[in-house]
């Protein structure tokens, strides 16, 4: 005898005994009343025993019919059960989940994110890494890079979070005691504050189709985006920042948005993780949550410029 368990046969055998005719239980099964009749027959065969008593105006059951009846009803809730538990596992986000940003992204950016996350997810443990360094995640076991700027080919998966969009800003002090600024050439005439870059500072602002590169030595270099921007609100000078990090003090009146318009161009940010086609749940509910808490989406909407030409940059030195 084969005993081997075929989930449709039995089901299909419950639903004959529980409605009491095979037309119904077709009905209920979303099939016909000759291939019901067919799994049955198969059933008693494999079984080599008779199941149900048919005649032309009644179908009964069998002593052994009601015993496997019964028999298949648990075992058929049992495995209906255990796979509603496993369902509800695989939904809910649980365990430890690994985070790796950049060392600034992830303080100003990222870190609002993990605290709703945690809000929202009792059951996860969060460990971030910020830091600039680039991080292999799958050899180092983490779950979810945030990356700035565009990636590098590699078989991992990606999902674009949104852009990082920049603007000239200085504190409203340091533009009452400095000379006009009204176009992108009176920048030779201000102090700068820059991103150190090598060889030296720079910055290649756009608008629309014009490109200008400022090679003016600045003030200040400077590593840190943080930095830049608290110089700015010092009043030491014109900072490059983001516009999500820089219209917060404009809003406050410690920062003014000069020359509208002009700036880098904008830098996508990504999710980085394993695979998209089994993605764990703590991993997928943290992605969507940073693609809808993405802060940058409503700054560069009110940015968006035209499709830039290329063409070869002037030079204000």
């Amino acid at each position: 005898m084969d005993t081997t368990i075929d989930f449709s046969e039995m089901r299909a055998f419950v639903a004959v005994v529980a409605d009491g005719s095979f037309t119904m239980a077709a009905q209920r099964l979303g099939t016909d009343k000759a291939r019901i009749s067919r799994v049955i027959r198969r059933m008693e065969e494999k079984l080599a025993a008779q199941l149900l008593t048919r005649s032309t105006r009644r179908l009964s059951v069998t002593e052994v019919g009601r015993d496997y009846y019964e028999r298949a009803v648990s075992i058929l809730t049992a495995a209906e059960a255990a796979e509603a538990a496993v369902a509800q596992q695989a939904k809910e986000p649980k365990g430890l989940l690994r985070i790796t940003t950049g060392a600034e992204f992830g303080p100003m950016v990222v870190d609002g994110w993990v605290a709703e996350f945690l809000r929202l997810a009792p059951k996860v443990t969060v460990e971030t890494d910020y830091t600039n360094r680039l991080v292999d995640i799958i050899h180092e076991g983490v779950d979810v890079a945030i990356r700035v700027g565009a990636l590098q080919d590699s078989e991992l998966s990606a999902r674009k979070l949104g852009e990082v969009t920049y603007g000239l800003y200085a504190s409203p002090e340091y533009l009452r005691t400095s000379p006009p600024l009204s176009g992108v050439a009176d920048l030779r005439h201000h102090d700068l504050i820059m991103k150190a870059q090598r060889p030296r500072s720079c910055w290649i602002l756009l608008n629309g189709a014009e490109t200008e590169k400022i090679a003016k030595a600045p003030r200040c270099s400077i590593n840190s985006t943080l930095g830049a921007r608290n110089l700015a609100v010092e009043g030491l000078g014109i900072a490059e920042l983001p516009r999500f990090m820089a219209e917060p003090h404009v809003a406050e009146g410690t920062l003014a948005h000069v020359l509208p318009g002009w700036a880098s161009a904008a830098v996508p940010v990504h999710a980085v993780f394993a695979s998209s086609r089994y993605m764990d749940p703590k991993v997928r509910g943290f992605v969507d949550l940073s693609v809808s808490r993405f802060p940058h989406e409503r700054l560069s909407k009110l940015s968006t410029r035209p499709p830039v030409k290329k063409q070869k940059a002037r030079s204000i030195k």
